[in-house]
């Protein structure tokens, strides 16, 4: 659902965890670098993280409240199946929350974002 929610939302792209920006961002705003999902709202300066960025997301793409209160309870189930499929080979972090931006993390959003729009519309976390 998550990946429905990111194709009708025009407002926010997918940049890879492996993406040097990302990595930097990442321990930039946890001191540490999680492998989660990640939703960054710079506007409103929170990051979103695990659970709360797939609710997030689905709340961003207009789904019904029930629809993000399914993907955020069944995200780990969610995780493991596109791990085993993707054959990932490692299981998310455990970053669920909803964070305020930091600073420092504030600082590279620029690169993070021109580093998201370098890369096709298809190219996911």
């Amino acid at each position: 659902m998550a990946a429905i929610a990111l194709k009708r939302l025009d407002t926010v792209v997918a940049i890879s965890w492996y993406d040097d920006a990302a990595q930097q961002f990442l321990d930039a705003q946890f001191g540490t670098t999680p492998f989660a999902m990640v939703l960054v709202d710079q506007q409103a300066r929170q990051v979103y993280a695990g659970k709360a960025a797939a609710k997030e997301l689905a709340s961003r793409a207009g789904m019904p409240k029930l629809a993000g209160n399914l993907v955020r309870d069944n995200y780990e189930t969610i995780a493991d199946l596109v791990g085993l499929a993707s054959g990932r080979g490692r299981d998310p972090d455990d970053y669920h929350e909803q964070y305020d931006l930091t600073a420092k993390a504030s600082n590279l959003f620029t690169a993070l974002a021109a580093a998201a729009t370098e890369r096709p519309a298809d190219v996911t976390a």
